[in-house]
């Protein structure tokens, strides 16, 4: 058990392990509910400056996409972990083990590309619906604020059910959404995979029951 605490200590694997303790402390606060599996989703601190495409288009440019975030970074930190400890116990010198890193870093990569390709199969999608068909409806903002790198909203599908999205805004539609304001989705990003919104006023919807 020293030996292997040792070799975990050492570099490189000690960069992983620091991360790697942080997962362990995520999932157990998924398990007693403290937080959602897909709290990262849409966040501004993973990829947060990476342009109009935002964090869900670095994901799938990386053909990471298509799972909640936390799962991705969770297989990520696992995985080059794992490599990082074999090859910090199986070298001794400091360049062989800074050629460690690179190499964890790409299995990490590789080896998450293809532990995720089956996991899409089983992320549920929103309830049948396609994205295209909620352009046109109203949803509910869910976030502080939405921006043009930043925000989630709530949308009512035909069965009643909710779906939590993605969202984005510019300029004065964006300064007009905060949390609970009423907004109309015209648009979807494929390639970002979020919707485009502006502020909806209730009192236009046609559909309202007169008083």
């Amino acid at each position: 058990m020293s030996e292997f605490m040792r070799v975990a200590m050492d570099f490189p694997a000690v960069l992983f392990g620091f991360g790697l303790l942080v997962v362990l402390v995520y999932w157990l606060s998924v398990l007693f509910g403290a937080v959602g599996v897909d709290v990262l989703d849409g966040g501004e601190d993973i990829g947060a400056d990476t342009g109009a495409g935002g964090p869900a288009g670095v994901w799938a440019a990386a053909g990471l996409g298509g799972v909640p975030v936390t799962v991705t970074l969770t297989l990520l930190i696992a995985i080059a972990w794992f490599v990082s400890l074999s090859g910090t116990a199986l070298t001794e010198s400091t360049p062989a083990r800074l050629a460690v890193l690179p190499v964890a870093l790409f299995a990490a990569w590789g080896g998450t590309r293809l532990l995720i390709r089956p996991l899409r199969r089983l992320t549920p999608r929103e309830t049948g619906t396609s994205r295209h068909d909620l352009v046109g409806r109203t949803c509910t903002i869910r976030t502080g604020h939405v921006s043009h790198r930043f925000g989630q909203a709530e949308i009512t599908t035909d069965d009643g059910s909710t779906v939590l999205v993605q969202v984005r805004a510019l300029g004065e539609d964006a300064a007009g959404l905060a949390a609970g304001r009423t907004a109309l989705v015209f648009d979807y990003d494929a390639d970002g995979e979020f919707f485009r919104v502006a502020p909806w006023d209730p009192a236009l919807d046609p559909e309202r029951p007169a008083r």
